[in-house]
């Protein structure tokens, strides 16, 4: 990890997400959302806490960096691609979906989560919150934070590759989630053709998330295996699959080919997906591309 030294100030990278109401005070969103807020209707009655707690983080953050010195880059929206080069850290405003989307800009740098609203969002991957922002940053900057450097994994399409910073899953499905996946899996030396709701694969990292609700295991962070979960395979006439729920070691790569007109692999939640067509060989494997997290417990 780069660390300040001497006079230097720091440089750091700060992405921060866009709550719900504020995208609204920006003239975005529909005009039902704005009539529910104004109704203060239970669909949204959480918006505006959320939205104040996220505001008040964000200011201590912009305080504390001030406070160390720190020359920051503010960013609004954890989706838009940015360069890390020169930075000596990147902090990211939200809870986790913010840290996974400003982590596929992200290499060789250091990223702290800061959850913004712990009352609100899930921050597992984030370290610190309003209460405890100078202490960490400050540790991160100097070097102090323990840091967990964990596997991602990469997806090709046809050979080509496409996203080598998954942290948390990918998932493999019709691109109406509602139809059937209709897919060749291939993994473990195995294969076999399935019909199901898509495949879920990821690394460690992820298998708390989506993969674990799935029925798969709990990997340790440490762990540089993937693992894929079928959703919900459709088994009728006999069909008997003995690829469902696989751990596969490093090195090893699960291969899925489409049976489908128009499929999609879904990367680290809905907002990044790769389109798939008939016959298209999609492939998952550990990448040589990990992520420095900071702050992570030692647990799991």
């Amino acid at each position: 990890m780069s660390k300040a030294r001497g006079t230097k100030r720091p440089r750091v990278i700060v992405v921060a997400k866009r709550s719900a109401l504020g995208q609204l005070e920006r003239g975005e969103g529909d005009t039902r959302a704005r009539t529910l807020v104004k109704q203060r209707h239970e669909a949204v009655s959480k918006w505006r806490p959320a939205h104040l707690e996220h505001e008040k983080t964000l200011a201590a953050v912009r305080e504390a960096l001030t406070a160390l010195g720190a020359e920051a880059l503010l960013l609004h929206g954890p989706h838009a691609e940015f360069d890390p080069t020169g930075s000596d850290l990147v902090i990211t405003v939200g809870g986790d979906g913010t840290l996974l989307a400003a982590s596929h800009s992200v290499h060789d740098v250091p990223i702290l989560g800061v959850n913004s609203a712990p009352g609100y969002s899930v921050g597992f991957f984030c370290a610190a919150d309003r209460h405890d922002l100078v202490p960490k940053i400050a540790a991160a900057l100097s070097g102090q934070m323990r840091a967990v450097r964990l596997a991602r994994m990469a997806v090709y399409i046809n050979d080509q590759l496409r996203s080598a910073r998954i942290l948390n899953e990918a998932l493999f499905c019709h691109s109406e989630p509602a139809a059937t996946s209709d897919y060749i899996l291939r993994a473990l030396r195995g294969r076999e053709e399935q019909k199901s709701s898509g495949v879920w694969i990821g690394p460690a990292a992820g298998s708390t998330a989506a993969i674990h609700s799935a029925g798969g295991r709990i990997l340790p962070l440490s762990s540089r295996k993937l693992q894929f979960v079928v959703r919900e395979p459709y088994q009728g006439g006999g069909r008997d699959y003995a690829l469902l729920s696989k751990v596969v070691p490093e090195g090893s790569k699960v291969t899925i080919v489409s049976k489908m007109q128009s499929a999609r692999v879904f990367l680290d939640g809905p907002y990044r997906a790769l389109p798939v067509r008939l016959g298209d060989r999609v492939r998952f494997e550990t990448s040589r591309q990990p992520l420095l997290v900071l702050g992570l417990p030692r647990g799991r």
